[in-house]
């Protein structure tokens, strides 16, 4: 039975945007985008034009960062990163056979999104907000953040290299 135009618009599958029902979409790194850009640009433009260049900046800086938090975002398919983790996990470096999967996946996954919160800093310039975060978002991970830190820097390299077109698959990520 062949699905109907309002069954392919709402299917979760897809990753539908809300918005234009086109497939792929990513609404968390298009907002996360969005917010790093407006306050990149108000700050900007509040720097040379005062508060209102401030707004104005916010505004412009909203439109042009959630393009460019689209942008990266929607070259993360959480599917396929958490596919290629599944796979090759136990073959990492820091790899520890005590561990499972499960430990490691909130690490990948931690790695991955804020590879696209944070676009344009450094793993080593962000690494204290990740290890902040790691307890809120480590779910049934029975990693501490020191060990925890290497899966993290690996899916945020894997990001990183996927979206310069580099490929670092072969290289270590114990740093």
């Amino acid at each position: 039975m062949a699905q109907s135009k309002h069954d392919q618009r709402t299917s979760p599958d897809a990753n539908r945007d809300p918005i234009t029902g086109e497939p792929g979409a990513h609404p968390v790194g298009t907002g996360l985008g969005a917010a790093a850009g407006g306050a990149s640009a108000g700050m900007a433009a509040g720097a040379m034009a005062g508060p209102v260049g401030a707004a104005v900046g916010a505004v412009a800086g909203g439109i042009v960062g959630g393009l460019a938090g689209k942008s990266i975002a929607e070259s993360i398919d959480p599917t396929t990163e958490d596919a290629y983790w599944r796979d090759n996990y136990a073959s990492r470096p820091y790899f520890d056979p005590q561990a499972t999967y499960d430990d490691y996946a909130p690490a990948y996954r931690h790695g991955w999104e804020s590879r696209g919160r944070y676009q344009d800093r450094s793993f080593d310039e962000v690494e204290p907000d990740l290890k902040r975060d790691w307890d809120s978002v480590k779910d049934r991970s029975r990693l501490t953040w020191d060990r925890a830190r290497h899966a993290t820097r690996d899916a945020w390299d894997r990001i990183e290299n996927t979206v310069s077109g580099r490929h670092a698959d072969n290289r270590s990520s114990v740093h």
